[in-house]
């Protein structure tokens, strides 16, 4: 179902915006938090099991909502890029891009010549609706398309200046747990060497004018984030919904009946 982009139009609007990771590849479960209208999804096919084919199920789940369908690919991939956005995905998810040159790399794998070098399929992929949307989909797609860019290292935030003056990469969605690991203190989020390099990268995006996005984290839950100029927080994932509900209501029952 090819469309105008919700989260894009909400951002330009200036509004702020909650996701939900999916990991669980269900379809159903995407029509429910749809469904519940949450502004957008992330499909996580870095870190679970997830298909291609899970991620077109879990659209056509999700079709008579609003709800934008993100996909965080397992890599700077071009070849993964061209099947993800090919299934009509509508924004896309970049880990670990640390150089000026990975920006541009993962701008132009997004977008057909002469912006890029997306591969052309267009007459059948259903991205473009089947073929129905055919040239329509050409002309339009570089602005629909969302494509949000992890910063999520040492070597990112020594970059930061550069990246960010790239052109096309819509969101920067800080990853605080892996930049952690990368300045030696991995999941110390408090630490000094963790909250300073955060701060930094903040303060250019912020600067740029670009939008931010990140996942909950020292002590900030999503309205403390957007207090603090974040443009969109992935809050959760549908896995630790199902397990908090389930635990809440065993606790539940176990207290009256150990």
């Amino acid at each position: 179902m090819y469309r105008e982009n919700p989260l894009k139009a909400r951002l330009k609007a200036g509004k702020k915006s909650l996701g939900l990771w999916l990991g669980l590849g269900s379809a159903s479960v995407a029509e429910i938090v749809a469904q519940c209208g949450y502004d957008f999804v992330i499909m996580d096919h870095e870190h679970s099991p997830a298909t291609l084919r899970d991620a077109v199920a879990q659209m056509q789940a999700m079709s008579a909502t609003p709800t934008t369908s993100v996909m965080r690919v397992p890599w700077n991939d071009a070849v993964y890029l061209k099947q993800a956005i090919d299934t009509g995905i509508e924004g896309v998810m970049v880990p670990m891009i640390e150089t000026a040159e990975d920006a541009r790399r993962a701008v132009a794998a997004c977008r057909y010549p002469p912006r890029g070098f997306r591969g052309s399929a267009f007459p059948a992929v259903r991205a473009s609706d089947y073929g129905l949307r055919g040239m329509d989909y050409v002309r339009t797609a570089h602005e629909r398309m969302l494509i949000i860019g992890q910063i999520e290292s040492l070597k990112a935030v020594k970059n930061i200046g550069e990246i960010v003056a790239v052109d096309g990469i819509d969101v920067f969605f800080l990853g605080p747990y892996d930049l952690s690991g990368t300045v030696g203190h991995f999941g110390e989020l408090e630490h000094p060497a963790v909250t300073g390099p955060i701060a930094e990268v903040e303060a250019v995006i912020k600067r740029h004018g670009k939008w931010m996005g990140t996942v909950p984290h020292r002590g900030l839950d999503a309205q403390g984030l957007f207090a603090r100029s974040y443009d969109i927080v992935a809050a959760s994932t549908d896995a630790t919904l199902l397990r908090e509900a389930a635990l809440a209501e065993l606790r539940a029952h176990r207290s009256n009946n150990p």
